[in-house]
């Protein structure tokens, strides 16, 4: 008994150790996973111009791996449509949640206030 016990604790340190080797390396901050909408605007800015154009849009990382995408996406988010984003623009827009992400409560979505769902007091 001792010994299949003792198998058991092994294996089961051994799978930890196999897992841990395999998470992500750094600190994870929680809501940090997209950077700031200044500092995309700063990285697409290439001339420093205070607007983003189309052809700086499309140098950027996220829109070399779809082109066509990254047009359409530069249109919904140009909504003066003078063919530059400025930062205001780009602050504005929000991709949409998907179905079953995010939402009260939920991770990635808003906060529920406090005392939110607990009973009244009496």
């Amino acid at each position: 008994m001792k010994t299949t016990l003792s198998i058991i604790s092994l294996l089961a340190l051994a799978t930890s150790i196999t897992c841990a080797q395999d998470a992500p390396k750094g600190p994870k901050k929680p809501g940090k996973d997209h950077p700031a909408p200044e500092e995309i605007f700063k990285k697409l800015d290439a001339d420093s111009s205070g607007s983003v154009s189309l052809a700086e849009f499309k140098a950027g990382k996220r829109a070399q791996e779809n082109p066509e995408k990254a047009e359409e996406m530069f249109k919904k988010i140009d909504k003066d449509g003078n063919g530059e984003l400025s930062l205001e623009e780009l602050k504005s827009h929000r991709p949409p949640h998907k179905p079953g992400e995010g939402g009260p409560g939920k991770p990635g979505g808003p906060r529920k206030p406090k005392g939110a769902g607990a009973p009244p007091a009496q």
